[in-house]
């Protein structure tokens, strides 16, 4: 049965004869699918040769792509080697150091040893030089000037002093990569390539051999530099030697170098929260420990954490506010609601003007106008979203079902009854589920907005990328942000569900 409703070859060219335009239609759609895919292929190809995107590509300085984002991870320990004309060194680290004011990292093994220098003291610097000796004198030739300088006067004022400097230095990046800097010279090591470099103390660095591939010289003579990958880098100059050792995590998260408590494990912070013995008699062990989180100096938790909550109430404000005064003109803007035309076009052009002009140029506009602060956000937030709200709010009024409003007005209820019983039940959950969403959508918007001076953790995020070394900092308050978002877009979901009867995704 099934074999005698399939059509033999005759009948389908007999099909084909009495409906020729069934299989031109088909070759035409054929073609036509043909040429869409060509000029998208074509497209794309002048694309590729406009924007020299494979020389964009090949001349990409990856490296530093690496760098930057091990740097959202990682943190750098960098201690400077200083080198004297004698071969004799001095290490010392930055005065911000992560590892506080008295660092001596176990990576860094140091031989020391004690040489005596000559100096003035003090007194025979401050003695005025006597003055060149004139042909005439009232002094008889015997007498003794009062410039004139017995030699134990001269050996009580020549002073020697005992210095500790550094012979030979150690510095390990890992157990491949190391640096070593003994009598002016620097052998650099990196899984198991070893290369040598001369330093004259004074600006001149010499390469004792051919650069390898981790190490670049732009001209002879100058610095080089060394990079280990994600473990660090340095730069040999002739009379200095920078280290950047790098190392995963964020160094300080709780407790920075002034904090009683850095440098202290988990166990020891947690037996002093518990004991009765008070570090500062003024407060308890436990409040002093979060008084220091939240006064962090490098982190800063306090003052993040503040400007968070202020670019929530900043998308909150501003979106509560687009609502409410979206609400009254959409009604204006809607013809089946209101018959005239000069309403209708004179409210959807004002929401035309609202929304054409981005947010961001409004928060720079409001920022001119009233200075930096969330007053510029929100303003910024209201003027978008009244336009965008009014008109998602006058097009949803435009399709609703006219039977209910129809069979609330034969009833001869009043007009305002009319749009209570018959529009807004259709509309309402549309109304709110709209504006759930641009809430949770502003308040990413505020982030961006923020960074132009409109307030909040978009301001602070762009100060901490501005100084081009906090990116630590940088990854922080954008896992602030991502959790800030998450936790809103699932509130969001929720109530909208609930609103339009149905499960959001």
């Amino acid at each position: 049965m099934i074999a005698s409703t399939i059509p033999s070859v005759r009948e389908m060219e007999a099909i084909a004869a009495r409906h020729p335009h069934l299989l031109q239609s088909s070759a035409i759609e054929r073609l036509r699918l043909a040429a869409v895919v060509g000029g998208v292929f074509l497209y794309m190809i002048f694309c590729w040769w406009f924007f020299s995107i494979g020389h964009v590509l090949s001349n990409g300085n990856w490296g530093i792509a690496g760098t930057y984002l091990a740097d959202w991870v990682s943190y750098e320990v960098r201690p400077e080697i200083e080198i004297a004309r004698d071969g004799t060194m001095r290490v010392s680290y930055p005065r911000n150091s992560p590892l506080g004011p008295n660092p001596n990292p176990d990576w860094v093994a140091l031989d020391t040893k004690t040489v005596t220098r000559m100096g003035e003291t003090p007194a025979a610097a401050a003695t005025p030089k006597p003055k060149a000796s004139s042909s005439f004198d009232f002094m008889a030739p015997a007498a003794p000037r009062g410039g004139d300088r017995s030699s134990a006067e001269e050996s009580d004022l020549a002073a020697t002093r005992a210095e500790e400097v550094v012979t030979r230095a150690v510095v390990t990046y890992d157990h491949s990569t190391h640096i070593e800097v003994t009598d002016k010279l620097v052998i650099a090591t990196r899984a198991g390539e070893t290369f040598a470099m001369r330093v004259d103390g004074d600006g001149l660095v010499i390469p004792q051999g051919p650069l390898p591939g981790w190490a670049t010289q732009k001209r002879p003579g100058e610095k080089i530099t060394l990079s280990f990958g994600p473990t660090g880098w340095a730069e040999v100059e002739g009379d200095e030697i920078s280290i950047r050792n790098r190392f995963f995590g964020w160094a300080n998260f709780l407790f920075d170098t002034n904090s009683p408590f850095f440098g202290k494990s988990y166990g020891e912070v947690f037996a002093l929260l518990l004991s009765a013995e008070r570090i500062d008699p003024a407060r308890s062990n436990l409040s002093l420990a979060w008084n220091n989180i939240l006064y962090n100096a490098e982190w800063q938790h306090l003052d993040v954490w503040t400007k968070l909550l202020q670019t929530i109430v900043m998308a909150f404000v501003g979106t509560l506010f687009a609502s409410l005064v979206a609400f009254p003109l959409c009604f204006l803007a809607a013809r089946n609601i209101t018959p005239s035309l000069f309403a209708n076009q004179a409210v959807k052009r004002l929401f035309d003007f609202l929304r054409s002009v981005d947010m961001f140029i409004w928060a720079l506009f409001f920022t001119r106008a009233f200075g930096p602060g969330p007053l510029a956000g929100i303003s910024a937030i209201f003027f978008t979203d009244t336009g965008t709200l009014g008109k998602l709010y006058s097009e949803s009024l435009e399709n609703i079902d006219d039977k209910q409003r129809e069979g609330v007005k034969s009833v001869g209820a009043a007009p305002v009854a009319v749009q209570r019983f018959g529009v807004l039940p259709q509309v309402l959950p549309v109304f709110a589920s709209q504006a759930l969403y641009f809430w949770e959508s502003n308040t990413r918007s505020a982030t961006i907005i923020g960074a132009v001076g409109a307030g909040g953790i978009g301001l602070k995020l762009w100060e901490a990328m501005r100084t081009n070394s906090d990116w630590e900092n940088v990854a922080y308050m954008v896992l602030l942000i991502l959790m800030v978002v998450f936790v809103f877009d699932s509130i969001s979901n929720a109530c909208r569900s609930r609103l339009v009867g149905g499960k959001v995704h």
